[in-house]
């Protein structure tokens, strides 16, 4: 091989399909997430029998594959038929009620939704959704400020199965009663993928995103390898993208151990999300963290407090909570004299 036939030219690319390395690309099979989707199909099933179906809340750990194994489903249930409506909210961006009802709305062929409430809108949902039946996935639902939504469908709606998604166990047992005990979910748990799973996942990435032979062994076993250490499939498709882009970088042919780790310099930038996206409140027990950090949970709560901080010991353990299932800060559970507690530390993340 000629020196001109290892570089790529100006219009070539190592990439094929760059949606592949995408995490909310749906493959046609998705690895080690049978189970789950199996229990997904089953709280849809009954309504192919013309009854109402179950409810299910899905939660689990970012990069776990939740929203992708109900999208799959979701998918298939499109394929298989035209009885029944599918309806998909992401509540990050439709985070209220009336939100969400115009984004139902919209997805049902209704258009007409202004100068309408959100009880109009619902009543005008229900009225389209009550000749047929519907799935109605809610995802990143802790997101919402209020669930009137879920009142409404619960009453509204004769025939639906309802998904809630989201990362946080907890989300549930907060839910307003008279909507809980309407709701009566099953609960599913998605767990981390372990280390072998995970490298399964994005050798199958391989295949729909580069061409053969692109990538050599050992550069591929380091990304599987970080990837598998921080249990986040996100991190590995980045990893893979980051890499290729090095290695064009050099119009290289192939994507080698060091165009990997260059890639790696790249990780926090990945991993620690914008702190200006947090909401206010959030943003300043952040802050708090990073000037405080190693500090006990009880600690921190106090100084807190003294800032003027109006949220109770239960809403900031969860606030914490979040922040470190986002990655921007470490927990660590310790057992002392007094019990146990959970030390808080600023997040580094070290390759």
């Amino acid at each position: 091989m000629g020196t001109f036939d290892r570089i790529l030219s100006h219009d070539e690319s190592l990439i094929k399909n760059e949606n592949a390395l995408d995490f909310d690309f749906i493959p046609k099979i998705i690895p080690h997430r049978e189970k789950e989707q199996e229990a997904i199909a089953l709280v849809i099933k009954p309504l192919f029998m013309n009854r109402t179906g179950r409810n299910i809340f899905i939660y689990g750990s970012s990069g776990v594959g939740k929203t992708l194994a109900a999208k799959h489903v979701l998918r298939e249930l499109e394929e298989k038929t035209d009885e029944i409506r599918v309806v998909y909210v992401n509540c990050w961006q439709q985070n209220t009620s009336y939100k969400v009802s115009v984004s139902i709305c919209e997805q049902i062929g209704y258009r007409f939704v202004q100068n309408k409430n959100t009880t109009e809108l619902f009543q005008v949902i229900a009225r389209i959704i009550n000749d047929s039946s519907a799935v109605f996935v809610f995802d990143e639902v802790d997101k919402v400020e209020d669930t009137d939504f879920l009142y409404h469908l619960l009453e509204q709606i004769y025939k639906k199965a309802i998904l809630l998604i989201t990362n946080y166990e907890s989300w549930i047992s907060d839910l307003d009663e008279r909507v809980k005990s309407r709701l009566m979910p099953e609960q599913m748990e998605f767990k981390q993928y372990n280390a072998s799973e995970t490298a399964s996942i994005l050798k199958d990435r391989l295949r729909y995103a580069f061409p053969e032979d692109v990538w050599s062994d050992e550069a591929f076993d380091l990304v599987a390898k970080k990837a598998g250490e921080l249990k986040d499939i996100r991190l590995g498709l980045f990893l893979l993208k980051e890499s290729a882009y090095a290695a064009e970088d050099k119009a290289k042919r192939k994507i080698e151990l060091e165009d990997v780790k260059k890639a790696l310099l790249k990780v926090d930038s990945f991993t620690i999300k914008n702190s200006a996206d947090l909401e206010e409140e959030t943003k300043s027990i952040y802050d708090l963290v990073k000037e405080h950090s190693g500090k006990k949970i009880g600690d921190l709560f106090e100084l807190y407090q003294q800032r003027g901080g109006k949220s109770s010991y239960k809403t900031f353990q969860r606030k914490i909570e979040k922040l470190s299932e986002n990655k921007f800060v470490k927990t660590t559970k310790t057992t002392g004299k007094g019990g146990n507690t959970t030390i808080v530390e600023k997040k580094l993340t070290e390759f």
